[in-house]
Protein backbone atom coordinates (compact mmCIF):
# COMPACT_ATOMS: atom_id res chain seq x y z
CA UNK A 1 0.00 0.00 0.00
CA UNK A 2 2.81 2.21 0.94
CA UNK A 3 4.06 1.63 -2.73
CA UNK A 4 0.42 2.45 -4.58
CA UNK A 5 0.29 6.45 -3.18
CA UNK A 6 3.48 7.56 -3.61
CA UNK A 7 2.97 6.21 -7.13
CA UNK A 8 -0.55 7.70 -6.96
CA UNK A 9 0.71 11.12 -5.95
CA UNK A 10 3.50 11.25 -8.82
CA UNK A 11 0.69 10.88 -11.26
CA UNK A 12 -1.11 13.10 -9.94
CA UNK A 13 1.23 15.95 -9.47
CA UNK A 14 3.23 15.37 -12.81
CA UNK A 15 0.11 16.74 -14.88
CA UNK A 16 -0.35 19.56 -12.87
CA UNK A 17 3.34 20.45 -12.96
CA UNK A 18 3.49 19.77 -16.50
CA UNK A 19 0.25 21.53 -17.29
CA UNK A 20 1.33 24.83 -15.09
CA UNK A 21 4.76 24.78 -17.36
CA UNK A 22 2.87 24.80 -20.68
CA UNK A 23 0.87 27.48 -19.37
CA UNK A 24 3.87 29.45 -18.27
CA UNK A 25 5.68 28.73 -21.71
CA UNK A 26 2.56 30.37 -23.65
CA UNK A 27 2.36 33.26 -21.25
CA UNK A 28 5.94 34.17 -21.75
CA UNK A 29 5.81 34.00 -25.33
CA UNK A 30 4.30 37.29 -26.04
CA UNK A 31 6.63 38.47 -23.75
CA UNK A 32 9.62 37.72 -25.05
CA UNK A 33 8.08 38.68 -28.53
CA UNK A 34 7.21 42.22 -26.72
CA UNK A 35 10.72 42.49 -26.02
CA UNK A 36 12.54 41.64 -29.23
CA UNK A 37 10.26 44.11 -31.17
CA UNK A 38 10.81 47.32 -29.29
CA UNK A 39 9.04 50.14 -30.76
CA UNK A 40 10.97 53.32 -31.68
CA UNK A 41 9.57 56.63 -30.86
CA UNK A 42 10.59 60.61 -31.92
CA UNK A 43 9.19 63.53 -30.95
CA UNK A 44 8.94 66.97 -32.73
CA UNK A 45 7.68 70.67 -30.97
CA UNK A 46 5.40 71.74 -33.89
CA UNK A 47 5.21 75.45 -32.24
CA UNK A 48 9.14 75.69 -32.72
CA UNK A 49 9.25 74.74 -36.17
CA UNK A 50 6.27 77.27 -36.76
CA UNK A 51 8.19 80.18 -34.66
CA UNK A 52 12.45 79.36 -34.74
CA UNK A 53 13.08 78.17 -38.17
CA UNK A 54 13.87 81.03 -40.71
CA UNK A 55 10.59 79.81 -43.15
CA UNK A 56 8.66 80.78 -39.72
CA UNK A 57 10.92 83.80 -39.62
CA UNK A 58 10.61 84.78 -43.54
CA UNK A 59 6.70 84.42 -43.02
CA UNK A 60 6.48 86.38 -40.39
CA UNK A 61 8.27 89.26 -42.34
CA UNK A 62 6.40 88.86 -45.23
CA UNK A 63 3.21 89.28 -43.30
CA UNK A 64 4.63 92.32 -41.22
CA UNK A 65 5.32 93.92 -44.86
CA UNK A 66 2.38 92.70 -46.24
CA UNK A 67 -0.17 94.05 -43.51
CA UNK A 68 1.27 97.13 -42.13
CA UNK A 69 -0.42 99.98 -44.26
CA UNK A 70 -3.85 98.78 -43.52
CA UNK A 71 -2.52 98.13 -39.48
CA UNK A 72 -1.64 102.17 -39.65
CA UNK A 73 -4.82 102.78 -41.25
CA UNK A 74 -6.77 100.79 -38.72
CA UNK A 75 -4.89 102.41 -35.80
CA UNK A 76 -4.99 106.27 -37.39
CA UNK A 77 -9.03 104.91 -37.31
CA UNK A 78 -9.33 104.23 -33.83
CA UNK A 79 -6.79 107.35 -32.94
CA UNK A 80 -10.16 109.36 -34.92
CA UNK A 81 -12.50 107.70 -32.98
CA UNK A 82 -11.12 108.31 -29.82
CA UNK A 83 -10.64 112.21 -30.82
CA UNK A 84 -14.41 112.71 -32.20
CA UNK A 85 -15.57 110.35 -29.23
CA UNK A 86 -13.38 112.89 -26.01
CA UNK A 87 -14.73 115.85 -28.23
CA UNK A 88 -18.16 114.81 -28.15
CA UNK A 89 -18.68 114.03 -24.34
CA UNK A 90 -17.19 117.44 -24.12
CA UNK A 91 -19.46 119.47 -25.92
CA UNK A 92 -22.39 117.34 -25.31
CA UNK A 93 -23.31 118.94 -22.37
CA UNK A 94 -24.00 122.39 -24.50
CA UNK A 95 -25.31 121.05 -27.74
CA UNK A 96 -29.57 121.00 -28.20
CA UNK A 97 -31.09 117.81 -28.24
CA UNK A 98 -31.17 117.76 -31.87
CA UNK A 99 -27.81 117.78 -32.49
CA UNK A 100 -26.39 115.36 -29.65
CA UNK A 101 -28.35 113.10 -30.96
CA UNK A 102 -26.78 113.53 -34.55
CA UNK A 103 -23.39 113.15 -33.19
CA UNK A 104 -24.30 110.44 -31.24
CA UNK A 105 -25.38 108.66 -34.05
CA UNK A 106 -22.67 109.30 -36.10
CA UNK A 107 -20.29 108.47 -33.29
CA UNK A 108 -21.70 105.15 -32.80
CA UNK A 109 -21.64 104.59 -36.74
CA UNK A 110 -18.43 105.60 -36.70
CA UNK A 111 -17.84 103.17 -33.50
CA UNK A 112 -19.61 100.05 -35.81
CA UNK A 113 -16.75 100.61 -38.84
CA UNK A 114 -13.71 100.64 -36.54
CA UNK A 115 -14.96 97.26 -35.16
CA UNK A 116 -15.47 96.11 -38.59
CA UNK A 117 -12.57 97.75 -39.81
CA UNK A 118 -10.46 95.75 -37.00
CA UNK A 119 -12.29 92.69 -37.52
CA UNK A 120 -11.68 92.82 -41.46
CA UNK A 121 -7.90 93.26 -40.83
CA UNK A 122 -7.71 90.41 -38.49
CA UNK A 123 -9.33 88.11 -40.10
CA UNK A 124 -7.42 88.79 -42.80
CA UNK A 125 -4.21 88.60 -40.92
CA UNK A 126 -4.91 85.33 -39.16
CA UNK A 127 -6.25 83.66 -42.17
CA UNK A 128 -2.59 84.25 -43.92
CA UNK A 129 -0.50 83.53 -40.84
CA UNK A 130 -2.92 80.24 -41.43
CA UNK A 131 -1.24 79.73 -44.89
CA UNK A 132 1.73 80.16 -44.30
CA UNK A 133 1.86 77.94 -41.52
CA UNK A 134 0.53 75.49 -43.50
CA UNK A 135 3.06 75.98 -46.04
CA UNK A 136 5.94 75.50 -43.32
CA UNK A 137 3.83 72.45 -41.99
CA UNK A 138 3.85 70.40 -45.13
CA UNK A 139 7.59 71.07 -45.99
CA UNK A 140 8.47 70.32 -41.82
CA UNK A 141 6.03 66.58 -42.29
CA UNK A 142 7.86 65.30 -45.59
CA UNK A 143 11.30 66.11 -43.41
CA UNK A 144 9.51 64.30 -40.17
CA UNK A 145 8.98 61.27 -42.61
CA UNK A 146 12.45 61.44 -44.13
CA UNK A 147 13.88 61.82 -40.68
CA UNK A 148 11.61 59.18 -39.04
CA UNK A 149 12.14 56.46 -42.41
CA UNK A 150 16.36 57.38 -41.75
CA UNK A 151 16.23 56.75 -37.82
CA UNK A 152 13.65 53.89 -38.29
CA UNK A 153 11.22 55.08 -35.85
CA UNK A 154 7.79 53.64 -35.44
CA UNK A 155 6.14 56.32 -34.45
CA UNK A 156 6.68 60.78 -34.41
CA UNK A 157 4.21 62.24 -31.77
CA UNK A 158 3.49 65.87 -31.77
CA UNK A 159 1.97 66.01 -28.15
CA UNK A 160 3.00 64.74 -25.12
CA UNK A 161 3.07 65.58 -21.36
CA UNK A 162 6.45 65.13 -21.07
CA UNK A 163 9.37 64.00 -23.02
CA UNK A 164 12.75 62.70 -23.02
CA UNK A 165 15.36 64.93 -24.57
CA UNK A 166 16.57 61.42 -26.34
CA UNK A 167 13.30 61.20 -28.42
CA UNK A 168 12.79 65.32 -29.40
CA UNK A 169 14.42 65.67 -33.25
CA UNK A 170 12.90 68.59 -33.42
CA UNK A 171 16.38 70.11 -33.93
CA UNK A 172 17.26 67.50 -36.72
CA UNK A 173 13.88 69.37 -38.45
CA UNK A 174 14.69 72.96 -37.59
CA UNK A 175 18.36 72.50 -39.40
CA UNK A 176 16.59 70.43 -42.49
CA UNK A 177 13.79 73.15 -42.36
CA UNK A 178 16.60 75.92 -42.92
CA UNK A 179 18.16 74.59 -45.63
Amino acid sequence: MIDSLPGERRSTVRPALGASLVLAAVCAAPLAQAQATVSRIGFVYTERLMTDSRMAKAADAKLAAEFSKRQKAVEEMVGKYKQTSEKFDAEAAGLNELDRTRRARELYNMQKDVERMQREFQEDLQQRKNEERAAIAQKAYKLVEQVAEQEKLDAVLVEAAWVSPRVDITDKILKLLDK
